[in-house]
């Protein structure tokens, strides 16, 4: 019990740090409130967000401070379109608000490390694209052959397998295989930071934040702006040092009762990304398995 207790307590100073990180977006124009004098502070005040969301400054700073837990789904649907939360953000506020301890005794801590045989079959399937299978902690638990030539990092990885978060962090390769990298470090924080908040028994995803902490500055900037994202599709970049510079496209899929586990598969968006991956289908390295 002193153990779920532990957890719900970081939680809450996790939804205060949150809350204080957001309520600095907003501008008192945007949320209209009238600017009287000289402010100290980026956008909001305490005082000005309790009042638009109808709470108590007391008990929003309460909030704010770690000290309020259990606020109720009104509370947060209120605080969420003061501080103009999109969807991401807005289930990152309920996650860190309810910790996993609330929900149903069905519903199973992730960590599951174990890929079933038919998804490995459906990563073969897909072997004229690259694909591989995340943890919530980025951890490459299956991949492909054309998923290693694309990113070599992944096949020189520690005894307890890749990591893509490690692998952009870390690796040297990495800020010249993603020209955009900088955008890709963003989206790998703000992937991991809403991860750990839906999934806070993932020890491995907790460890791996510390790590990425003590080793990477720019982590750690990173990690403090308190951004949120939902891994799910878009365009990657890559400057290959065997296929040249081209874009892929990707889809994020899910798999319901596999433990927080999703399948990310590349496909080319022209013509020059097509000759890039027969390019490196000319040179597939071994695909790890666990």
């Amino acid at each position: 019990m002193a153990r779920g207790i532990g957890g719900a307590v970081k939680q809450a100073r996790e939804l205060g740090k949150f809350l204080r990180s957001r309520r600095s977006h907003v501008t008192p124009e945007a949320a209209g409130v009238p600017v009287l004098g000289r402010r100290r502070v980026p956008g909001l005040r305490r005082e000005e967000v309790a009042g638009l969301a109808g709470v108590s400054t007391v008990y929003y700073t309460r909030l704010e401070q770690g000290r309020a837990t259990n606020p109720s789904d009104a509370v947060l649907e209120a605080l969420a379109r003061v501080l103009w939360l999109d969807a991401t953000e807005r289930a990152h506020l309920h996650d860190l608000a309810h910790p996993p301890q609330r929900r149903p005794a069905n519903s199973p801590p992730p960590g599951a490390r174990q890929v079933r045989a038919d998804v490995r079959r459906l990563l073969d399937a897909v072997g004229a694209v690259p694909a591989y299978v995340l943890d919530p902690g980025m951890d490459v638990l299956a991949a492909n052959e054309l998923a290693l030539a694309l990113v070599p990092g992944l096949a020189v990885a520690p005894a307890d397998g890749p990591n893509l978060a490690r692998h952009i962090f870390l690796d040297t390769e990495a800020r010249s295989l993603y020209p955009q990298w900088d955008q890709v470090a963003r989206q790998t924080i703000g992937y991991l930071r809403f991860s750990a908040a839906r999934h806070v028994h993932h020890s491995r995803l907790g460890h791996l934040v510390a790590e990425l902490s003590a080793l990477s500055p720019e982590f750690r900037i990173l990690w403090a702006a308190q951004e949120v994202r939902e891994k799910t599709y878009g365009t990657k970049s890559f400057d290959h040092p065997l296929a040249g510079r081209f874009d892929l496209a990707y889809e994020t899929l899910y798999f319901p009762g596999d433990e927080g586990q999703s399948l990310v598969i590349f496909s080319a968006v022209h013509g020059t990304a097509q000759s890039a991956l027969k390019r490196l289908s000319a040179s597939p390295m071994e695909c790890p398995q666990r």
